[in-house]
């Protein structure tokens, strides 16, 4: 029996869950929704399906099986709270949300009903990740010490010019760190573990007169089990590259600079190469959007919730938030 799907939201990002739908066996696409009736057009037109105008009247029209929710951040913990209250399974893009009460709402509908959700953070998904979290979490390289990670991108006024609330607190809910360095943030918890307190300070050092959100950030985080992390990223690099992150442990040093570097303390070298992308959405995207919606879908009978869920999404989401607030303490409650 075929599961049926529907796209709230037909912006940039889309594309990847479009492709990915129509490749993934037993799913089809019947439905699609955007506020903008130019994109909602467009959509209706290139996959033949019809368009809605608001989530709610897709849901009662259409009662699709999953949504995939790729609206701004601001309608993220909304619109799938509507969907889970209707039991009807979400896949949500990052963030959770665009602020902690937003994120806090839906992880308490998640647990409220039987509907399954996913939250997009596919890079656990990448054939590295997952290499170095089967590592760490085996014990034969010893206890993790410490890591750290930087994200060294670009962006232009122009990017967030055609998407204005990219650059808003109301909009996106921050900037750098939860548009585009979230994913690290959130291999940098999931890998080295639960982040207990955290120090950072976040800046506009290049965007300013475009942006009223940070295009710069850093902190050093304290983890559960003593391990100490160190965090940097902006997007006034010239180009964007790779992400990187190292994990120090005592037996040996992780290396993640597009593949991954694993050089043992007695003078191993192991080298673990990346997946390539088969897909036609942006590089930065990583290369797992597919493998976490196939994985999603086939766990849809489970019983047990989706393993990154809105609970799990949140760790990140409060490392930032509390990055900002330290950052921005004149303004806790807009920023949080």
């Amino acid at each position: 029996m075929s599961t049926t799907a529907a796209v709230i939201g037909c912006g940039d990002v889309s594309a990847v869950h479009f492709e990915a739908v129509a490749k993934l066996d037993g799913a089809t696409l019947v439905a699609v929704c955007d506020s903008d009736p130019q994109r909602l057009a467009a959509a209706e037109a290139a996959y033949g399906v019809p368009g809605f105008a608001d989530h709610l009247s897709l849901i009662e029209a259409v009662r699709p099986d999953v949504v995939h929710i790729c609206t701004p951040h601001d309608q993220h913990a909304s619109v799938a709270a509507d969907c889970l209250e209707r039991g009807v399974n979400v896949i949500v893009e990052k963030p959770l949300a665009h602020t902690l009460a937003e994120g806090r709402r839906l992880v308490e509908a998640a647990s409220a009903g039987r509907a399954k959700i996913a939250v997009c953070f596919q890079n656990r998904y990448n054939a590295t990740a997952q290499a170095m979290h089967a590592l760490l979490s085996s014990g034969e390289l010893g206890a993790v010490v410490g890591a750290s990670a930087t994200v060294m991108w670009q962006r232009s006024a122009e990017y967030y010019q055609t998407r204005p609330w990219r650059g808003t607190w109301a909009g996106g809910g921050g900037g750098l760190m939860m548009n585009q360095a979230i994913h690290t943030v959130d291999l940098l918890q999931w890998l080295v573990g639960d982040v207990v307190s955290v120090t950072g300070n976040t800046s506009t050092r290049f965007l300013g007169g475009t942006i009223e959100v940070e295009d710069t950030a850093e902190f050093v985080a304290e983890h559960a089990n003593g391990a100490r992390s160190a965090f940097y990223a902006t997007l006034a690099n010239a180009f964007n590259a790779p992400v990187t992150l190292d994990v120090v442990t005592e037996n040996a040093v992780l290396s993640l600079r597009g593949d991954l570097t694993v050089t043992h303390a007695d003078g191993r070298v192991d080298l673990i190469p990346e997946r390539q992308s088969e897909s036609g959405g942006r590089s930065y995207w990583g290369v797992s959007h597919e493998l976490l919606i196939n994985d999603f879908y086939g766990r849809l009978d489970e019983a047990e919730p989706f393993w990154i869920s809105p609970a799990e999404a949140e760790k990140s989401l409060r490392i930032i938030k509390d990055v900002y607030r330290q950052s921005y303490p004149e303004s806790v409650e807009q920023v949080s």
